[in-house]
């Protein structure tokens, strides 16, 4: 019996440009687009069934954001619906693929929340890769805990995590911890065994502190200069912190929010002249205001205000949080910090890639078809999503 697969006709899709980002190189040629797939990169003509002409447009991979609290109004510790909403609106700033990022709370709020994000995971509207929830608690410092509510922040507790792990571990990516309160890194090593990549952030670690959770399988550190250790000393020797741990292992990855604002340009510049182009990635870190026009209000009992670009506590004392979307970052890190082009777009495409070990990242043979395309100031221009064309 035939069924409706065998009516299904494959259309080969190509986009031309003449900035086509290939890996470190910008070529002038044609992506060939294979049903979900990157068919091939190339310059020469080959057979196609449709063709987007991008002539004179930047062609590069889907940004991809692994930390984002939400966007457009839609939280992501909401329902499934709003976490579909909030996905879709960075989606059109060039995001394909994002892990929706649940804060500290009540460890049965968090759980619900990561069955919601299971849920928008399946949804048919759902038009980016949704990778699955960032877990950013509840298992932090109380010490670096920045906007994070202390009420909330407690040592990692084997009894509820591997309850959730064995029920929705799917449906959790990524997980944000403070490596010194992880005796042995059992938490940490518990994560890598069970495919979550995890993260050492708001954190007053020591070095030695992460040696354990490296040994452990942590190589990832978030938003670092954010909520991370520098030297302390005890009994008048110094210690080195999270930062110049993460400065002194070629194997660590380091987070950043290269929103302009949470790091000024100089900053960046240092970071990416020690650590280098491959071991950073950025992220937006994003509330759920970016993208509105709102300029104050009242998150978890804290008042804010959105002045400068950025979301700060009432009282201007400090940050509350990032209104950016991924085309700013890339937008920052080339205009603002000088980066070129091809390795700005590599922060956010094939660092988070190899640090989420993702098919994406790369526009190359047998890659996920996700893909950009923005002019010189990095405006979007349209968005393909594992080879379907979503904005």
């Amino acid at each position: 019996m035939l069924t409706v697969q065998h009516y299904l006709v494959k259309i080969m899709i190509r986009i031309k440009s003449d900035k086509i980002i290939a890996g470190d190189k910008l070529i002038s040629g044609y992506v060939y687009i294979d049903g979900d797939k990157i068919h091939v990169v190339t310059g020469e003509e080959l057979p196609f069934d449709r063709e987007y002409d991008k002539t004179g447009l930047y062609v590069a991979p889907g940004f991809i954001d692994t930390h984002t609290h939400g966007g457009n109004g839609y939280d992501f510790t909401g329902k499934a619906e709003d976490i579909v909403e909030g996905c879709n609106f960075h989606m059109t700033h060039g995001t394909t693929t994002i892990c929706p990022t649940i804060s500290a709370a009540p460890f049965t709020v968090m759980s619900e929340a990561v069955f919601e994000v299971q849920k928008a995971q399946k949804s048919p509207a759902l038009k980016s890769n949704l990778l699955g929830a960032h877990m950013e608690g509840p298992y932090l410092s109380k010490e670096q805990c920045g906007a994070q509510c202390t009420d909330y922040i407690t040592p990692p507790d084997s009894t509820e995590y591997e309850a959730l792990v064995e029920t929705a571990g799917q449906a959790i990516a990524r997980w944000t911890y403070a490596p010194e309160n992880d005796t042995d890194g059992v938490f940490c090593k518990y994560l890598k065994e069970h495919g979550i990549v995890p993260s050492a952030g708001h954190t007053n670690a020591i070095y030695d502190d992460m040696c354990v959770a490296m040994e452990n399988g942590c190589n990832l550190i978030t938003h670092l200069y954010s909520c991370t250790s520098t030297v302390t000393r005890k009994q008048g020797f110094r210690r080195l912190g999270v930062l110049e741990t993460a400065f002194l292992s070629d194997d660590i990855y380091a987070e950043i929010i290269a929103d302009g604002r949470h790091l000024p340009a100089e900053l960046i510049r240092l970071i990416l002249k020690i650590k280098g182009t491959d071991r950073v990635l950025l992220t937006t870190d994003s509330l759920a205001i970016a993208g509105t026009d709102i300029k104050e209000g009242v998150m978890v009992s804290t008042e804010f205000i959105v002045e400068d670009g950025v979301c700060k506590l009432k009282d201007r004392s400090a940050f509350a949080g990032s209104i950016a979307t991924a085309d700013v970052l890339v937008r920052v890190l080339v205009k603002e910090v000088g980066v070129d082009m091809t390795d700005a777009v590599k922060m956010i495409t094939k660092v988070p890639a190899e640090v989420m070990q993702l098919n994406k990242g790369v526009l190359a043979n047998g890659k996920d078809a996700d893909i950009v395309v923005f002019d010189e100031d990095i405006r979007i221009d349209s968005v393909f999503v594992m080879g379907q064309q979503t904005a």
